[in-house]
């Protein structure tokens, strides 16, 4: 049955990982009722403190406030800018062409943290880290790393949504091809001269397994209900908001839902103020086999999609969005 939310579900991410039996199946049944339905929760004991946040959210502002001419030297085109800066406007959403009001840097796997041993290695560039902030590159690890961890703990609960083994999903992810993307909405001081339908973010669905977002409560994120209204995004400062990606709605045949989301453009009156958002897309590694699960495939939910890898998905993806040729 359908149920059309009027805003998105709360859950304490603590009954999963420390409560009574009970706990932990409520926590599974609502998670499972939100993703079946909007696709969207937002959590609190996720294991993020303020405190990195707010270091996280000030050395970020520092990077962003540097001429563009500095920032243009940690861009990296020749790896689909996976690592480092991406400029103003280069990326669009699937289908578009007009590009985003935005510019952000990522952050990947740490390669020192991965075994020799592990062939994943030598599929990730380096990480590229900006000289010019101190505490940059420490406070986006240890926010890559905490937010890795509440990731995993939320695909063990979605795991046991699907009757699955709660542990799936852990060799899927165990170095896997995250992304912790910090994103700067900039100021726009004559909104005449931009492209008309130019917006911060376009309507969209991300293409990870979920998505762990702090920052969720600046004005402007939007998530498209089922019946085609779009309902705000709002979460407590203490929540993260994790949604589904196309890579799980793909594996789930469509039962966990990839919601179309987007970023809508302030008031033209503050169209010249700055808007900040720190989300973590959390990929598998690149060979995880996307192929729907078979207890997803029934009579009345045909298979919808061709199989397809994880890192098959995100090339074609990185492609449509531009960032790749």
């Amino acid at each position: 049955m359908d149920i059309l939310f009027e805003e998105i579900p709360s859950l304490d991410l603590a009954d999963f990982t420390s409560g009574s039996a009970s706990q932990k199946a409520a926590f599974v049944a609502k998670l499972a009722e939100a993703y079946q339905n909007i696709g969207f929760v937002a959590i609190k004991n996720h294991g993020l403190s303020q405190d990195l946040q707010d270091r996280l959210y000030g050395s970020i502002k520092d990077f962003f406030s540097l001429p563009d001419e500095i920032k243009a030297k940690y861009e990296k085109p020749e790896i689909g800018f996976q690592r480092g800066y991406t400029g103003k406007g280069k990326e669009h959403a699937k289908g578009r062409n007009t590009g985003d009001l935005k510019e952000f840097y990522h952050v990947g796997q740490e390669l020192s943290n991965i075994p020799d041993s592990d062939p994943i290695k030598v599929e990730y560039p380096e990480n590229v880290w900006p000289s010019e902030i101190s505490g940059f590159k420490n406070d986006a690890n240890e926010a890559y790393r905490t937010l890795e961890n509440a990731g995993k703990a939320m695909l063990r609960a979605i795991a046991l949504s699907l009757d699955l083994e709660e542990d799936y999903f852990e060799d899927k992810v165990a170095y896997g091809n995250s992304i912790l993307r910090q994103i700067h909405y900039f100021p726009i001081e004559n909104p005449d001269e931009v492209p008309a339908d130019a917006v911060r973010a376009a309507e969209h669905g991300d293409i990870n397994l979920i998505t762990l977002l702090m920052g969720a409560s600046a004005d402007g994120l939007q998530v498209l209900r089922r019946d085609g209204k779009w309902i705000p995004i709002t979460a407590l400062p203490d929540q993260l908001v994790v949604n589904v990606g196309d890579m799980l709605e793909r594996l789930t045949n469509k039962k966990l839902k990839s919601t179309i989301h987007r970023v809508v453009n302030p008031p033209r009156e503050k169209m010249n103020s700055s808007r900040y958002s720190i989300p973590f897309f959390m990929h598998p590694r690149s060979e995880m086999d996307l192929t729907c699960l078979e207890s997803c495939v029934t009579a009345q939910n045909p298979k919808q999609f061709e199989d397809i890898t994880a890192g098959e998905f995100l090339d074609e993806r990185l492609r449509e969005l531009g960032l790749k040729k």
